[in-house]
This record gives structure tokens, C-alpha cells and sequence, in this order.
């Protein structure tokens, strides 16, 4: 019996039988590589949701993108309430890497924003993995990333149970170990406070305070504690503790690694140039000192390589470590990700030269680096890769590809009209206007970050509630932006590239394709098929693509929608099928939007109308510190407009 308890109030339909039994067939025979060619629609998620049951084993879906895995996660929290759905992607908010450019001799230091809620999340997902089988972990391709060695964030753990004999003194100099931080003040994920026999702690990937009380050398209490309302949640016989960061080593092994570099350094200075050389030997040294006082310093990643006993070139350690091997892995929307993990190593590397010969940084930083695609392929027991559009990569590999064409829904690909680029402002504001008056959600895909933020101000300045979407919005901001045009608090999405894969709006009506003909990957035969197929799930659904020339890319996508949208018809017809529009509902709110950027200038006094009034009740509620972020929040669009008027 599967470990996994899939859990759904539909069962498989259209395409999605046979596509699962033979997927199901494919692991039976142990293929390593299988294609699921599914359309949108079709229900991909749901078929990998029945593999991954049937499969029993941990198992790691990648994406290619931030929204993407967030909408899989959420997803796979619904089929699977009972196991651990574990989200791991990049922790940065913002993100500024450490650089020198020698032409104007300018050094950029590191700088960033981490976002604690996602740093607790990845240290969850690391934490599950170390104790439980039923585990599914949704991932981006920050999954290659250098990570602690996961024996050290094994081994480093430790064990409190009732009864158990230690002194306080101990388990308080175990925690600082594993580099939690006291703070008798704020609790927070990572920190502890101790108030005579009472000790509590917040571990890194949790949620609420484990309160152990002392009586002398004994535990004589473990508890979790809401960290909101101090109430009693649980009585607990025991609880491990795992380290509350990822790079995490051993006083003894501190020592051998602080040896390793100072051997470096002195057999690098000699190669250097004298201001090069002063530079490195200051530097090294500064971070020595601050590792053998404090156990870490700024930048400890780079130096990877020699706390984990690494040998130079060798792989760093990442989140695939932390896996079983015989663990199933599901790539979706393999035609982005796996080029996107083909790129990841030399853009690094080319960035870390410069840092190396000009004496930033000793060489063995080229080894906090993500993996070579070399070096990924080895991780790759059983795979499943998921695309409307497999790449050739796939393709070549898999044992065979299987199609999920016919829609449960009876839903039929959308009707696809070209029309000339003269004009299209004008007709992408009938056309939206079109889709509000019916009851539907309109997208716009541009070509560039500026065209679509000028377009989102333009269409505000006409009457439509729009917003855009782009990577400069923060990760957590961007899905609850898609929650509300759901909702209907604005009608048209604007964006790039993020408007494709995966996306999950069954109220879009209308998509219209700014310079559908120009060529390039984001309007390349499968960029397009992508884009039309989010208009899928709407019975009334249509696509304009903007373009003066029928390029090739434009005749294959339409030819591939028409010969998907014929064998729905004609499995409609032969089942007496009527397509009906997906009604999906809409979560409840998870995060609070701290990103304003998207709102257009026309819109900002209403908004801050809005934010005002959470801020006074916040205050109502003695919840300070959210009433002070909401302050903060229309004082920045006060800002704005203030600017703008000028």
C-alpha cells in the first residue's frame, strides 16, 4: 500500500486513463525516461498526482519558474493532505551578486534581501527529507544550487525526549551549534530564549515555539506552543532538532577547513600581482578571524568547497543530496527547464572569474556553483518529463512518449485569429472590454518589461483595472496577484514570459499576443502554443496574435491548435460531451502584497484608501508591526504619485 494517500473528489477522465496506466506501465518496466505530452487543460497535475502515488517513493518536481512551482505546490497540497508538500525555491527577494568589472575597476559587493517565510520553507523541505518517505518537494532551479553537506545537517541534529538527562547548559550550547541564535526578546524561526528551567525555540523550518522545561538535569516537558497566543498545541514525548541553517559544520571540521584555506592562500599569493595579493590576504584573513570567533562570516558559502572536504572542481552539494536514490523525479514544462539547467553553471563561472584573478576571492569559489548538466544527469533515476511541447532532449531519451489530449471538460482549444499590428491598441481594448462585459479575464503578452508596464498604465488611463506581471515582483506577491485578477479586483493581466507555462486561470476569456511575428523564443512554435493554451479552460475563449507576417512559428502553432481542437470535437461528438468552463475556486488569501509596483498611477488613491484602512485596523488589533509595513506601503505610493505630478 502506497505511503502517499491521494486524495480527490474527481476520479481520471478523457485522455487521463490511459495516460496514467502507462506511465504507471513505464515505471513497472523501469524506464528511466518517459514524456507525458499533455495539453492544457488535460490535467497534468492530477495524472502526476497518481504516478507519484502508484510510484511511492520521495519525489522531486521541478519548474521553471517561481509562479509556476507555487501554483504546483498549492496543488499538490490539495491531492496530498496527509504527506509533506515541501516548497523549495530561491530565498532571495532581491539578489545582487558579489561582481568586479576590471574595465572601470569597480567592485560590486554582494547584496540582498532573503525572504524568511521561503528560507523556512526550503529548511522544511530539507528536514522532511531527512525523516519521512512521503515527501513531495516542488522546486525551482535553485534545487542545483550549492547546499550544506546533508550529512552534516543529519548528523549535526539532535534528539530531546521527556526524561532524558542533560544539563541546560547543553542543550543550549547544541543549539548555538547549530547556529540558532538566543534572543530573550523576539522569538523567531532560528532563535531560542531560556528563562530559568525553560528553554524555547523557534527551529527553522517550523511554524510555532517547542517549549522543553527543565527540572534540573532532567526534561520533564516538551510542548508546542502557539508562538501567536501562547496556547498549549501538542505534548510531545520527544522532538529533533535539525540544524537552523543549511551550511552547518562541526567545530572539528571549522578547524581542518580554516587550515585547508590558509594552505590555499599561501600558494595563490604568489601567482598574484601585488595589490591583487594585499587585497586577497586582507580579505582572507578577515573571514578567517570571524569563522574561528563566530563560526561563519560573510560569504562563508565560498569557501564550500573546504568545509566539506571537497577537491578542487568537484561537485558542490544541493538539494538533490538530500534525496533517497531511488527517488522519482518530474520535470515539468521540460521544454523551459531543461535548457534553463543547461545555463546555470557557465553564467556563474564567468561572473567568479574576474572575482578570482583580481584577488576578490580565492579560486576554490568557483566551487559554490550549481551543478553542470552533466552532473544533474546523474541524478536522474526515473523521470517523468511534462510539456505541451517536449523538446527534442526529451523526445530522443524517453522510452515513450505519452499524449493527454482530450480534456476531461469537453474543452476545446480557443479559437485563434491573426491580425495586422496597425491598430492593435485600439482592438485589445475592444476585445478586453468584450471579455469583462461576458464575465471574463483578459492576459496580454509583451515583448519587454517597460512595454508591459507602459501598456498596463495606458489601459488604467482608459477605464480597465489592470495590473502587470514581471520578475521584478516578488515571489510571493506575484501568486497572489493572480488570486486577484480570479477574483476579479482587476480585469487584465499584462506580462512576459510569466503568462505561459502552467498558469492556471480558468476566467481568462481573451489573450491578445503583442508582435505575435516576431521570432525569437518567447514567439518561437512552442511559446505560442503555450500562450494559447491558457485560454483552454474557458468555453468562450479567444486568442489574437498581432502580426504583419505569418512566420513559421505562427502557421505551426495554429496548426498544432487546430489538430488538438479537432480530436476534442470529435471526442465530444462521440460521447455527447458539451464543454463547460473549469470553475476552479479561489484560494483564500495567503500573503499580504507588499509589492506595489504593479498598481497604476490612476489607481494608487484607492489603493492607499484601502491600505489605510487595514493599517488603522491592524493598530485596532495592537498588530504594530503590520500597521507599521502598511504605513510604510502608502507612504511609498503617496511617492509615486507625488512624482508623477511633477
Amino acid at each position: 500500500m502506497s505511503s502517499f494517500e491521494l486524495t480527490s473528489t474527481f476520479a481520471p477522465a478523457g485522455s487521463q486513463p490511459e495516460a496514467i496506466a502507462t506511465l504507471k506501465k513505464g515505471l513497472d518496466d523501469n524506464d528511466q525516461y518517459q514524456t507525458l505530452l499533455g495539453v492544457t487543460g488535460s490535467g497534468k497535475t492530477f495524472t502526476m498526482a497518481n504516478v507519484i502515488a502508484y510510484a511511492d517513493k520521495p519525489t522531486l518536481v521541478l519548474a521553471h519558474n517561481k509562479t509556476l512551482a507555487a501554483q504546483l505546490y498549492q496543488e499538490f497540497c490539495d491531492f496530498f493532505p496527509k504527506n509533506r508538500v515541501e516548497y523549495f525555491v530561491s530565498y532571495y527577494d532581491y539578489y545582487q551578486p558579489e561582481s568586479y568589472i576590471p574595465a572601470k575597476d569597480q567592485y560590486i559587493e554582494k547584496d540582498s534581501a532573503i525572504n524568511p517565510k521561503i528560507e523556512q520553507l526550503r529548511l522544511s523541505a530539507t528536514a522532511s527529507l531527512m525523516h519521512r518517505r512521503d515527501v513531495i518537494v516542488v522546486a525551482s532551479v535553485s534545487c542545483i544550487y550549492g547546499l550544506g553537506n546533508p550529512e552534516n545537517f543529519r548528523n549535526m541534529g539532535f534528539e530531546l525526549s521527556v526524561g532524558q538527562k542533560i544539563a541546560r547548559n547543553d542543550i543550549l550550547s547544541r543549539l548555538i551549534e547549530l547556529q540558532f541564535e538566543r534572543n530573550d526578546t523576539e522569538l523567531m524561526p532560528g532563535r531560542f530564549r531560556v528563562k530559568g528551567d525553560i528553554i524555547d525555540f523557534i527551529p527553522g523550518y517550523f511554524n510555532d515555539i517547542i517549549r522543553v522545561e527543565m527540572f534540573g538535569n532532567e526534561i520533564e516537558r516538551i510542548r508546542e506552543i502557539d508562538k501567536h497566543t501562547g496556547a498549549k498545541k501538542e505534548e510531545m514525548k520527544y522532538f529533533h532538532v535539525y540544524p537552523a541553517r543549511h551550511f552547518v559544520t562541526p567545530e572539528s571540521t571549522r578547524k581542518t577547513a580554516i587550515e585547508s584555506i590558509r594552505k590555499e592562500l599561501d600558494e595563490v599569493l604568489p601567482t598574484l600581482g601585488l595589490i591583487e595579493a594585499h587585497r586577497l590576504e586582507q580579505r582572507t584573513n578577515f573571514d578567517i578571524e570571524m569563522i574561528e570567533e563566530t563560526g561563519s562570516c560573510k560569504g562563508i558559502e565560498n569557501y564550500s568547497r573546504h568545509f566539506d572536504g571537497r577537491r578542487a572542481g568537484e561537485k558542490p552539494y544541493c538539494l538533490l543530496d538530500y534525496f533517497p536514490d531511488d527517488f522519482l523525479m518530474i520535470i515539468d514544462e521540460s521544454h523551459q527547464m531543461i535548457p534553463q539547467l543547461h545555463g546555470m553553471y557557465n553564467g556563474d563561472r564567468s561572473r567568479k572569474k574576474a572575482l578570482v584573478d583580481y584577488g576578490f576571492r580565492l579560486p576554490s569559489a568557483y566551487d559554490n556553483r550549481p551543478l553542470k548538466f552533466f552532473e544533474f544527469e546523474h541524478y536522474m533515476g526515473q523521470v517523468v518529463f511534462v510539456s505541451a511541447t517536449p523538446g527534442d532532449y526529451e523526445i530522443k531519451r524517453s522510452a515513450q512518449v505519452v499524449e493527454q489530449i482530450i480534456r476531461p471538460t469537453g474543452l476545446v482549444d480557443p479559437e485563434v485569429v491573426v491580425r495586422k499590428i496597425e491598430g492593435q491598441t485600439d482592438d485589445v481594448i475592444a476585445e478586453v472590454k468584450a471579455a469583462i462585459a461576458r464575465g471574463d479575464r483578459a492576459l496580454i503578452t509583451t515583448l519587454t518589461k517597460r512595454l508591459a508596464e507602459e501598456l498596463s498604465e495606458f489601459l488604467s488611463e482608459r477605464g480597465v483595472k489592470t495590473r502587470y506581471l514581471h520578475s521584478d515582483i516578488d515571489t510571493l506577491d506575484r501568486t497572489e496577484i493572480i488570486r486577484e485578477l480570479r477574483l476579479g479586483k482587476f480585469d487584465v493581466l499584462v506580462g512576459i514570459n510569466l503568462l505561459r507555462e502552467g498558469l492556471d486561470i480558468p476566467e481568462v476569456g481573451f489573450i491578445g499576443i503583442l508582435d505575435a511575428d516576431k521570432e525569437g523564443f518567447l514567439r518561437d512554435a512552442r511559446s505560442l502554443i503555450q500562450i494559447i493554451g491558457r485560454a483552454a479552460r474557458n468555453v468562450n475563449a479567444k486568442v489574437v496574435l498581432y502580426g504583419d507576417n505569418m512566420t513559421d512559428s505562427m502557421k505551426r502553432a495554429i496548426n498544432e491548435t487546430k489538430r488538438r481542437h479537432d480530436l476534442q470535437v470529435a471526442f465530444n461528438t462521440k460521447h455527447g460531451i458539451i464543454p463547460k468552463t473549469i470553475i476552479k475556486p479561489v484560494k483564500e488569501k495567503e500573503v499580504d502584497i507588499k509589492d506595489t509596483k504593479h498598481v497604476p498611477r490612476n489607481e494608487i488613491p484607492n489603493v492607499v484608501i484601502e491600505l489605510e484602512k487595514q493599517m488603522r485596523d491592524a493598530a485596532e488589533r495592537l498588530d504594530f508591526e503590520k500597521a507599521i509595513a502598511l504605513r510604510d506601503q502608502v507612504k511609498k505610493l503617496n511617492e509615486r504619485l507625488a512624482a508623477a505630478g511633477r
